[in-house]
């Protein structure tokens, strides 16, 4: 009896990891065929922005079918809406800042309202002793009619500091539910993860901390021959460029330079967790230097934009 005893325990000692793997490939199948994603297809030329160096997408959270960008470094301290088809529909100027590295644009509703989040968070040289995230209220689609220019200044801006020195960043989302802005790195080998909560209460200006809270492992490497290829589809492919949350937190999308990858989220799991696990990779976008991706609002979708062509593309799931 007692060796009975101890066979059942080895053979449930054994079961438990196998019916945990078990579980996990059968979580992993369903999440997959619930967000497969057709394409990309091409959507058309983008009218804006005007020196064509997408550098930033972003869903608008008032019009479905109309996205916002940004020129890259240099560029003027401007947001451009664009529809679902590429077409300009307006010009946002932003007063009271400049353009020094505007990497990535992210949309939330916070607080009721919709908001616009300017990341000036580039750094190539991991040398800024602190990088910006402007908050602006997002205007209505219909002053923009015509292709109107407007303006605004921002709200909030937070000044943020990496608590473990600078890094070279392009890709920025905000989870509204947690009030937190997220950061992934670009040049490690593996990228980095870093997290800031806003204050709470009203919007305002202010300083805060980015603290790490984990790898992003799983990044496509390039192939032995990628690797000895200079540039961004070489050895730079699995650089990320871009990174957004589904608006109900179901899901992150990450772009590097070779590739679209999609992260599904359990639950209401840190997005850490989420982001160190293996990625769904949805078909190559070949765009050359990609920089620009966003869920439709309903995450239907994602749109992906090159810093260097003006094709928009759109993922559709299935």
């Amino acid at each position: 009896m007692a060796r009975l005893g101890k066979i059942f325990t080895r053979t449930r000692t054994r079961t438990a990891p196998t019916l945990a793997l078990l579980f996990a490939l059968s979580f992993a199948s369903v999440v997959a065929a619930e967000l497969a994603y057709t394409g990309p297809r091409d959507m058309g030329e983008m009218g804006a922005p005007p020196r064509s160096e997408t550098s930033g997408l972003a869903i608008s959270r008032r019009n479905p079918d109309m996205l916002w960008t940004h020129d890259d470094s240099g560029g003027a301290a401007a947001l451009y809406a664009v529809g679902t088809d590429g077409r300009a529909r307006g010009t946002l100027q932003i007063g009271g800042v400049t353009n020094e590295d505007w990497e990535d644009i992210a949309s939330a509703e916070l607080d009721g309202k919709p908001w616009l989040l300017i990341g000036d968070i580039g750094d190539n040289d991991a040398k800024r002793k602190s990088i910006l995230v402007h908050f602006v209220p997002e205007p209505a689609a219909e002053e923009l009619a015509g292709a109107k220019q407007i303006a605004e200044r921002p709200t909030a801006t937070f000044r943020l500091t990496y608590e473990d020195g600078p890094r070279d960043c392009e890709s920025l989302a905000i989870d509204p539910t947690e009030r937190a802005l997220y950061l992934l790195t670009k040049r490690e080998d593996v990228p980095r993860l870093y997290r800031a909560e806003l204050p709470a209460g009203p919007l305002k200006s202010a300083d805060l901390k980015l603290r790490f809270v984990g790898f992003v492992p799983h990044i496509p490497a390039p192939t032995a021959l990628e690797a000895a290829i200079k540039g961004r589809l070489g050895k730079q492919r699995r650089r990320p460029c871009a990174m957004d949350f589904a608006a109900d937190g179901s899901a992150a999308v990450v772009l590097t330079y070779g590739d679209t990858l999609l992260f599904p989220r359990k639950g209401k799991e840190p997005w850490a967790e989420t982001l160190a696990r293996e990625p769904i990779a949805l078909s190559q976008h070949g765009l050359p230097q990609a920089e620009g991706a966003c869920f439709s609002k309903d995450g239907s979708a994602i749109y992906v934009a090159s810093e260097i062509m003006t094709t928009l593309l759109r993922y559709d799931r299935k």
